[in-house]
């Protein structure tokens, strides 16, 4: 700075800050040599907030009207005195009297809330879903964030630097957001079909998840934003398939809609080439219905089972009448009765006629008749 740029610069005794960039977090205050006279006034304006350094150290502002936090200066004009400064009387300037300048920095940070921050996950995360099994997937979204601690982000971010702007952070803050969405979606067990429904709830989820993270350094986290949450395309187009094949539901009433639709068509259109179309068409309709007649009738043949083999088979004529069937076990409880006797006539399906039940050898057991034992050998 020349001469002129020096002198001029003793003649300034308002400290303010307008900025029209809007990424601008915070503002060191330009002044030559960093000399700030007694008295000079400190023009806060809303939005913003102003923290003093004298020798690398912050001070606290004593000032009764100030509406900051704790050492910083919130929205007002202030005159800086003893009141409001009372390391003045500590300075090495003051020697000089009551009016001469001190050295100090002024830095003005930025309370407003930022929006429309994006974040994305630069590489697909591998999630394992509990309905399609694993899976590689991208999120991507947009924050919102705000300076709530001027005095631990000087600290912990800005330092020396004249203007933070934030694409400084922006870097840092995007990797944190990834890193708690990896972290949360592995553990949340959610299905990819239900994420877009709970796109607010894993917001605020990521949003409580962050906040120690984004506190370190003086700021808050005000919103995240779950735009949407893609996956690679062959997997897509996949449930894209699984999706239709719902829709369509009966597949074998899906393709004889179709070919009654294309013979309809082809009937429509003289130029369709369509008597060769419409035969090869009726001929793959016909083998159709001729595979459904026989899988109804398999269906129908396998529905009635065969005859138990104890089933009753057995006819009896008693007192003129015929009586049955019967099986073998119910025609020993007649002979036990005295209802069935060795010259009752008996029959069934196989014989010419009807015939005594004890020149049946079939029936003997009924009689308690059971062949002697076998000679010795």
């Amino acid at each position: 700075m020349d001469i002129f740029g020096k002198i001029l610069g003793q003649f300034i005794d308002i400290i303010e800050w307008l900025d029209n960039s809007n990424d601008t977090l915070a503002y060191r205050f330009e002044r030559q040599g960093n000399e700030i006279k007694m008295g000079a006034k400190l023009v806060v304006r809303p939005g913003q907030l102003a923290v003093f350094v004298n020798e690398g150290q912050v001070q606290q502002a004593h000032s009764e009207t100030s509406k900051g936090v704790a050492d910083a200066f919130g929205p007002g004009t202030y005159t800086l005195d003893t009141k409001n400064m009372p390391i003045l009387t500590t300075l090495q300037g003051w020697k000089y009297g009551f009016n001469s300048p001190f050295k100090a920095e002024v830095y003005f940070f930025f309370t407003r809330v930022f929006t429309g921050l994006k974040w994305g996950t630069p590489n697909p995360i591998m999630l394992r879903d509990p309905e399609i099994g694993p899976v590689r997937l991208r999120a991507f979204g947009s924050y919102a964030l705000k300076v709530v601690d001027p005095r631990k982000m000087l600290e912990q971010l800005v330092g020396t630097d004249g203007r933070f702007e934030i694409e400084e952070v922006d870097e840092q803050l995007r990797a944190l957001l990834t890193s708690k969405f990896a972290a949360w979606v592995g553990k949340a067990n959610m299905s990819v079909y239900d994420f877009a429904a709970n796109y607010p709830q894993m917001g605020n989820a990521l949003k409580e998840a962050l906040h120690t993270d984004f506190d370190q350094y003086g700021l808050g986290l005000e919103t995240v934003v779950i735009e949407n949450v893609t996956l690679p395309e062959e997997v897509e187009k996949a449930m894209d398939k699984r999706s239709q094949m719902g829709v369509i539901g009966d597949l074998n009433k899906f393709t004889q809609f179709q070919a009654a639709t294309a013979i309809e068509a082809s009937a429509n259109n003289p130029n369709g080439g369509g008597q060769f179309m419409n035969a090869g068409v009726g001929i793959a309709l016909g083998q159709q219905m001729a595979q459904n007649l026989n899988i109804a009738a398999n269906q129908s043949a396998q529905a009635a089972p065969p005859p138990l083999p104890n089933a009753a088979q057995w006819f009896v004529g008693v007192n003129g009448q015929q009586q049955g069937p019967f099986d073998p076990n119910a025609l020993a409880n007649m002979a036990r009765g005295g209802q069935l006797t060795k010259e009752t006539l008996v029959w069934r399906n196989g014989m010419a006629a009807w015939v005594a039940a004890g020149t049946i050898a079939e029936l003997s057991s009924v009689f308690g008749q059971v062949p002697p034992p076998l000679p010795p050998q």
